[in-house]
């Protein structure tokens, strides 16, 4: 009798083991994020970090392309464009892209209103 009792005695203990041992793990994990956090990837993605991909939209005067970025940025607001310089033209850069699959996809959005734009990668600035 004695026996048995210590038989179930271990046996219901090693149930109460086992059975706290798959419960041990529980939480939930809250995260608190300051927002300028959010703020600074926003910004990272501006900063030329990475191979970054551009679309070069044309080039000619400045009068020229400053009236084709005009135009750009009153059909497409969701892409940064820029003036850039070099002799003897002025070109009209569009976007920050991470990857050449992003920048094709945008090219055929904007290929319907500017027909010679092309993707390209800049060179890096050393």
């Amino acid at each position: 009798m004695k026996l048995i009792n210590i038989k179930t005695a271990l046996i219901s203990l090693s149930f109460f083991m086992v059975v706290n041992q798959g419960f041990g793990q529980q939480g939930t994990v809250v995260i608190d994020q300051d927002d300028d956090i959010t703020k600074l990837l926003e910004y990272k993605k501006d900063v030329k970090t990475t191979n970054l991909y551009k679309i070069q939209l044309d080039f000619g005067s400045r009068s020229e392309a400053m009236a084709l970025r005009q135009k750009f940025e009153n059909t497409f607001s969701q892409w940064p464009s820029e003036l850039v310089y070099e002799t003897p033209n002025y070109k009209v850069w569009v976007g920050n892209f991470s990857t050449r699959l992003e920048a094709d996809i945008a090219l055929l959005e904007i290929k319907k209103k500017f027909s010679k734009a092309m993707v390209f990668e800049p060179k890096k600035d050393d």
